[in-house]
C-alpha cells in the first residue's frame, strides 16, 4: 500500500512539474515589451500609410498584440530614410516596417546607403497593390486612344503626377512614353494621397495612382480610369480594360508587405509573423483588399525572400531601361 501511494505521490509531481513546466514555456513565448514602431516608407494619405494604419487598428481591436504597434512616416529619399533607419536598428525587436517597390529601387539606385533589401527580416507580405491609368473627367478623355493623341500633342508640358523618383509610378510612366512615343514630364511627390489631389485638383495631367489612393476621387466622378497594368480586368473596374487587352502587354504589381530589421530575433520575427497572419485572416483586412482592387496571398519566410530576389533582379532591369542604373 505505501509503495502504490509513493507512486501516486511521485506520479501527481511529476505530472505537476509537466504542467508547470509547459506554462512556464507558453508564457516563455516571445512579446514586445514595449510598443512597437511601425515604419512607413511613404507619405501620409498614400496606398502603404492607409495599409499600415488599418492593420494598427485591426491590432488593436482584436488584441493581437500585449502592446501597440506606432505608425512613424519616414518618406524621405523615395523612402531611403525609412531603409537606413531600418537598417540602423539592427537586433531590435521592436521596430518593424511597411514596404513597397521602393525597398527594391532605392537600395539600386543608391548603392552608397550600403542597404541590401535582403538584410531585411521576412514577415509577411499582405498583398500585391495594382496600377491604372488616370485622368481628370474635365480632360474629355475616355479611353487610351484618345489619351495618346492628347498627350502626344502636348509633349513635355503634359504633367504625369507620381510617388518618388525612379519609383513605380516613373517606371510605368517610362512604359507609356516609349511604348506610345510621349513625352510626358514625370514629377514626383510625396505619397500617393498628394499625387491623388494633384490630379484632382487639375494641377496635373494623369497619374498611374494604386485604386485605394484615387478611389475617392474616382467615386466623386473628378476622376476616370483608362487601363489596368493587371492581367485581368479588376473586379471593381469591370469596364477598365487591361493595356495587354489594347495591345500592349505589361502587367505591374507592387508588394505591400512587412519586414523587420537586419538581425531580429527568431522568436520576434516568429510572433510579428503570427501576429500579420491573423491580420490577413481578419474580416477587415478582407474587406479592405477587396475595395481596394488588391491582389495576391499572404506568403512568409523563405518564400517571401524568394519574391524580393526574383523583384529587385526585375527591378534591376528595369532602372537600367530607364538609364537610372548601368
Amino acid at each position: 500500500m505505501r509503495t502504490t501511494q509513493k507512486s501516486v505521490k511521485l506520479y501527481l509531481m511529476l505530472f505537476t512539474a509537466a504542467i508547470a513546466f509547459a506554462t512556464n514555456a507558453i508564457a516563455a513565448e516571445w512579446q514586445p515589451k514595449k510598443p512597437v514602431e511601425f515604419v512607413i516608407m511613404a507619405g501620409p494619405g498614400g496606398g502603404a500609410d492607409k495599409m499600415a494604419r488599418l492593420m494598427q487598428t485591426v491590432i488593436e481591436k482584436h488584441k493581437f498584440s500585449p502592446k501597440p504597434f506606432i505608425p512613424v512616416n519616414k518618406p524621405g529619399g523615395s523612402g531611403a530614410e525609412a531603409l537606413v533607419h531600418l537598417k540602423g536598428k539592427s537586433g531590435d525587436d521592436h521596430t518593424i516596417m511597411v514596404t513597397l517597390n521602393s525597398f527594391y529601387t532605392t537600395p539600386l539606385r543608391q548603392p552608397k546607403l550600403g542597404v541590401n533589401s535582403l538584410d531585411f527580416t521576412p514577415i509577411a507580405r499582405m498583398a500585391e497593390d495594382t496600377f491604372l491609368l488616370w485622368v481628370h473627367k474635365d480632360s474629355g478623355i475616355s479611353n487610351l486612344k484618345e489619351f495618346v493623341a492628347a498627350a502626344k500633342a502636348k509633349g513635355k508640358d503634359w504633367i504625369m503626377a507620381g510617388t518618388g523618383k525612379a519609383q513605380e509610378d516613373e517606371l510605368l510612366t517610362n512604359f507609356l512614353n516609349s511604348t506610345y512615343g510621349l513625352e510626358m514630364k514625370y514629377v514626383p511627390f510625396k505619397g500617393g494621397g498628394r499625387v491623388a489631389k494633384e490630379l484632382a485638383g487639375k494641377h496635373a495631367n494623369s497619374t498611374v495612382n494604386n485604386p485605394s489612393e484615387q478611389l475617392g476621387f474616382y467615386q466623386s466622378g473628378d476622376t476616370v480610369p483608362l487601363a489596368a497594368f493587371t492581367k485581368d480586368r479588376l473586379p471593381m473596374f469591370a469596364d477598365v480594360p487591361t493595356f495587354t487587352e489594347l495591345g500592349h502587354p505589361y502587367v505591374y504589381y507592387m508588394q505591400r508587405s512587412v519586414v523587420g530589421a537586419p538581425g531580429m530575433s527568431a522568436d520576434a520575427a516568429e510572433f510579428y509573423r503570427k501576429v500579420f497572419a491573423k491580420v490577413y485572416d481578419s474580416d477587415e483586412w478582407q474587406e479592405y483588399k477587396k475595395k481596394k482592387s488588391l491582389l495576391g496571398d499572404f506568403i512568409t519566410g523563405d518564400e517571401l525572400e524568394a519574391y524580393w530576389t526574383n523583384e529587385i533582379a526585375n527591378h534591376k532591369q528595369l532602372l537600367m531601361e530607364i538609364g537610372e542604373i548601368k
